[in-house]
Order: C-alpha cells, then sequence, then structure tokens
C-alpha cells in the first residue's frame, strides 16, 4: 500500500514505463523524457542534495517556473525526506526574503538567472541558507548548478546502490513534505505544513471519483507553486499519466495544438477570456453566422442539460446536436486540440454560465473547491455528479460543516498539521479538530456544495445590509466591456466598484459614439463613459437587492498590478486594493 510521496514516486516509475511520462519544449518542440531518464534524474539529485547537508525535515526553496526540473527537485527533496518550499516566480525579492526566513530553509534553487538575481538582492539577509542553485546553467562563484549535484548523486549511487530507496522508504506519512505559503489575501503569508499523507489523501480521493489513466496527456500551465497544480501533478504521475510543460501562460493557445492535451488544470479567469473571446468573434460576424452559433449552443445546453441529468436523450435531439457540433462545435473545440477529455477549474468561482457554454459545446470543466490548507481539494463536480454554480459533492474521506454564520468547516486526512511556527493562528482556525475555512457557503438540495462568499470579504453597509462582493464580481466579469472589478463599500452608505474595461471593446465603442480621447486615463475620465459602463453594470446585474446594487463607479486605466495587488493565481487582495485606492473610493461617497 502506498504511504507517502515518495513511495508513491517508486511506484510509478516500476509501473508506468513510457517514452514521455513528460516533455518540455526546447529548441522549438517538445522533447519526452522516458520514465526511466525521469527516475535516474529523480535518484541522482535526491542523492546529491543529501549529499549536500539536505536531511530529513530540511528545508529547500524552489522557485522556478513550470519544467520537468521543477518536479524532479521536488520528489528528490521528498524522497531525501526533506521538505519543498515553493516560491511564485512574480514575487518580489522582500516578499522572498520573507518566506526564506520564515521557513528556515538551507538550500535556495533557482531555474535562471533571472531568478537568480531576485535572491541575490536580499542575499545578504539570508543568515540560514547554506547553498545556492541554479538549474539552467552554472552560476556565479558560490552558486551551485543542478548537473553538479546530480553529478555527486551519481558517486554516492556507485558507493551505494541501495541507498536512495532506503532513504524513500524511510519516509512516514506524517512527514512533513511542503511548506505552501499562503496567497495573502487575507494579509502576512503563513507557511502551511502539509504531511505526505495529506498530499497522498486527496490524491487517492481523487483517483475514486475522477476519470484520468496512463493514457492521457496533461498540459501544465498554472504554477506548480500553487498547491493545485501540485497536488494534480502527484495524481497524474500516480496514475502514469504524462504531463507536457507549456512555455509560458502566453503560449497556451499555440501549446494546445502542439500537445493536444486530454487534461488541462486552469483556473477561472482563463476560460472567463476563451468564452468572451469566442463571443466577440461571434458577435462581429454576420448576421447568418450568429444565428446559426445561437441555434447551436441552445441546442447544445437542452442535450447537456439532460445529459448531465443522466435522462434518455431523444433522437430529434440527438441528431439536431450532431448537426451543432459538425457546423459550430468542433471548430471551437479544435482550438484546445481537438481530444480534451475535461479540464478542471478551481482557485477562484467559475460561472455557472460559462461552465454551461463549455458543456453545450462539448467540453467539460470539472469545478472543484478547497484551500491551501486543505491539500487542497474539499470537493469537485464529477462526470456521474455535476451541477452548474456548485463545486460538486465532497470527495471521499472529507467531512463538512456550517458555523451558525454559515462558515464552512472541514475535517479530513487531508487538513493541514498547521501553520510553521505559527502555534496561535494554527489554534484559531481550528476548533474542536474543525478547520475553519472563512469560506461561507451550503449544501443545495441535492448534496452539491454551494460557496457564496469569503467570510472576511462580506461587506456591511453602514445600513446594516451584508453584501456579497464575489457573486457580483464573477457576473460582472461576464460583461464583454469589463475585464477586472472589485466591489467595495463596506461601512458606507451605498455599494460601488472599482472596474477596469476591456479596452479593445471600450475604445471602439468610443470611437463608434464619435467620443475623442487622447489616452486611457483620458477615455475612463469621460462622463459619457462613465454613464455607460454604470448603464453596461446595471445591464448585467439585473436582479439584485436594491442594497446590493453598484450607484458609482472609478474607471480604471489599467488593471490591478499583478504582483502586489494580486495573488499568482489572479485574485485580487481585496485589502490591499482598498488600501490603494482608498482616496479614490472615498471621492464616491464626498456627498
Amino acid at each position: 500500500m502506498v504511504e507517502t510521496l515518495s513511495q508513491a514516486f517508486l511506484n510509478t516509475v516500476k509501473t508506468y514505463i513510457k517514452p514521455d511520462l513528460m516533455a518540455a519544449k526546447a529548441d522549438g518542440r517538445y522533447v519526452p523524457i522516458p520514465t526511466d531518464e525521469y527516475a535516474r534524474r529523480v535518484r541522482h539529485l535526491s542523492l546529491g542534495l543529501a549529499d549536500l547537508g539536505l536531511g530529513p525535515g530540511d528545508k529547500l526553496i524552489l522557485l522556478s517556473e513550470n519544467r520537468p526540473e521543477w518536479n524532479i527537485t521536488d520528489v528528490a527533496v521528498l524522497c531525501a525526506g526533506g521538505v519543498t518550499v515553493p516560491i511564485y516566480t512574480s514575487l518580489m525579492p522582500e516578499q522572498i526574503k520573507y518566506m526564506i526566513n520564515d521557513s528556515e530553509a538551507k538550500i535556495v534553487v533557482c531555474s535562471n538567472r533571472n531568478l537568480w538575481l531576485k535572491v541575490e538582492a536580499i542575499r545578504s539577509a539570508l543568515p540560514k541558507v547554506n547553498h545556492y542553485v541554479l538549474i539552467d546553467e552554472e552560476g556565479p562563484e558560490g552558486v551551485l548548478s543542478l548537473s553538479e549535484i546530480a553529478a555527486r548523486g551519481r558517486t554516492v549511487e556507485a558507493a551505494d546502490p541501495g541507498l536512495f530507496e532506503k532513504r524513500a522508504l524511510a519516509v512516514k506519512p506524517d512527514d512533513v513534505a511542503s511548506i505552501v505559503y499562503t496567497s495573502g489575501t487575507t494579509g502576512i503569508p503563513k507557511g502551511v505544513m502539509l504531511t505526505h499523507a495529506n498530499f497522498l489523501a486527496n490524491v487517492v480521493s481523487l483517483d475514486a471519483v475522477t476519470d484520468f489513466s496512463v493514457k492521457d496527456t496533461i498540459l501544465s500551465f498554472l504554477p506548480l507553486s500553487h498547491v493545485l497544480e501540485r497536488m494534480t501533478t502527484f495524481s497524474f504521475l500516480y496514475k502514469g499519466a504524462s504531463i507536457y510543460y507549456a512555455e509560458s501562460i502566453e503560449t497556451v493557445g499555440e501549446n494546445l495544438l502542439e500537445v493536444r492535451p486530454t487534461i488541462m488544470i486552469s483556473v477561472p479567469r482563463v476560460f472567463d477570456k476563451i468564452y468572451a473571446k469566442v463571443m466577440d468573434n461571434v458577435l462581429e460576424g454576420s448576421a447568418l453566422k450568429r444565428k446559426l452559433f445561437f441555434w447551436a449552443v441552445g441546442v447544445g445546453k437542452k442535450y447537456g442539460a439532460r445529459h448531465i441529468r443522466h435522462q434518455p436523450i431523444p433522437w430529434w435531439l440527438r441528431v439536431r446536436r450532431g448537426v451543432a457540433a459538425k457546423l459550430v462545435f468542433s471548430k471551437i473545440i479544435a482550438k484546445t486540440g481537438g481530444r480534451v477529455h475535461f479540464f478542471v477549474s478551481g482557485g477562484a468561482p467559475l460561472s455557472a454560465d460559462v461552465a454551461e457554454f463549455f458543456y453545450a459545446v462539448g467540453i467539460t470543466i470539472l469545478e472543484g473547491y478547497g484551500l491551501t490548507e486543505t491539500s487542497p481539494v474539499l470537493a469537485c463536480n464529477t462526470f456521474p455528479k455535476m451541477k452548474f454554480g456548485t463545486v460538486g459533492p465532497l470527495v471521499p474521506g472529507v467531512q463538512v460543516k456550517f458555523a451558525p454564520d454559515g462558515e464552512i468547516w472541514a475535517k479530513g486526512p487531508n487538513v493541514m498539521k498547521g501553520y510553521y511556527n505559527k502555534p496561535q493562528e494554527t489554534a484559531e482556525v481550528f476548533e474542536d479538530g474543525w478547520f475553519k475555512t472563512g469560506d461561507v457557503g451550503h449544501f443545495d438540495e441535492e448534496g452539491f456544495l454551494v460557496i457564496t462568499d469569503r467570510k472576511k470579504d462580506i461587506l456591511v453597509t453602514a445600513g446594516g445590509k451584508n453584501v456579497s462582493p464575489q457573486p457580483i464580481e464573477n457576473m460582472l466579469r461576464m460583461n464583454p466591456y469589463i475585464q477586472n472589478v472589485v466591489v467595495v463599500g463596506g461601512g458606507r452608505k451605498f455599494i460601488s466598484a472599482l472596474v477596469v474595461p476591456n479596452f479593445d471593446k471600450l475604445e471602439a465603442y468610443a470611437k463608434s459614439r464619435g467620443i475623442s480621447f487622447g489616452s486611457r486615463k483620458e477615455l475612463v475620465e469621460s462622463e459619457e463613459i462613465r454613464s455607460f459602463m454604470l448603464a453596461e453594470i446595471n445591464r448585467s446585474t439585473p436582479n439584485l437587492a436594491s442594497y446590493e446594487r453598484i450607484k458609482k463607479i472609478v474607471l480604471l486605466d489599467k488593471d490591478f498590478d499583478a504582483d502586489t495587488q494580486m495573488t499568482p493565481s489572479l485574485k485580487v487582495k481585496r485589502h490591499i486594493v482598498e488600501k490603494v485606492f482608498k482616496p479614490l473610493i472615498d471621492l464616491l461617497y464626498k456627498d
């Protein structure tokens, strides 16, 4: 029985012998890594790191973009009994310094010289780090290369061939495998301690309820520092699926056509952008093209509504669905490579309308829910049990109950050990063994979990009305003229919003109406444009209660800053945004 991630690795490399367990782009083409090469690289690196001084419980910082070496280094650390501490490449040097020092890491691994420069800038303030490593190249004096460490490992293996497996099997289920820092949406990042048993519980649970196998090909682009991509990588390797790494988030469209994946993990914003692009293309087409498209989507939704509930489908609907697929849906599916089995969405709420649209087209998006502290999945939609607008039923082994205020409390083998070196913060999020998620939700009548908001995000107006901003923001992001939005108004008389327009669409609208502007700043300061955008907001939120309706808006001339105002998984740090834009927000309530 597999009880640790190191045992899972040993099982994978013995069971799934294939020519492309992993692959990455080099010199314009994907270069596969066979199972035996993957196994050898993990062994040698693990032995080399141990020879360098990485012992059981020691921490190693991993600062790299997605690539095979990310996982190879991660698994090498785990098999040596060490603890991997992943860091997002987008973080600033001061944030990186905090995580390195807070985790008490002994080794720092960077993928390239650009990332090394971030570490070099804070090197003098990292007293506990003994070794620095570069993946890509020979580093400056005093910095090792990954190949040098692997060479040390080869020497160790030659002298003691059984040492690697002995160490890998010595790892215990309750040993900490990783310290994963929270995104900081609610304050200072905390180091979440996840054990081998935590991760493996999620791996086994997902294996029981999802449908993937050794035959699947995955395109990986969501940062491996994100706990969802990390855990699903463990899951895919557990079943021997092939993992191909995208070059970057900007090249995902191109890589989809090259890799032709069957599965991909993503955040909702990517699906929102695909949906918006499809709709733009349709609306810019001829009247006949628009009529055909919306007829096809209507047929697809009728077919999907019966299919998702496992109801009989009339012959005439099957025929119409076949025609719609041939004339319309096939062109959309072709953009994904043409053989998608399913996509997975996590990290933020997925719009029910977007999920239904993709399902109608023939692309299934399985939305799930969880947190870094839960390794991460607590619930997810599956092929047998799927419902738009929900995050699905609980995964096996997980229990949930609701506090009087609706907060979701969870218990299960995937729940973290605690926050590293933060006993008080750990105690605050547990009560009688239940982990307090900070999210508010409920089960619907069919047992599907519905998330309504973050507990700390709920806005209470001056009139005492509770307003959940996330559902409103999700509705507004569906509007073609809106790229991003943050709803504000806690403690105020009414609700307002900071709005980042879709400038391609808004500039086209302004030109069509003869509204002159010399810059985006001038455009968003136009009273006519502001009135138009407020009307679009009202059009997108017709069913809100009066106290939930957005009365005033600030139009921003650029998106929220990715480094300081958004998390790496593209969630807005509400408390930071409200602080940064407080002068503009105050102006909305001046009168």
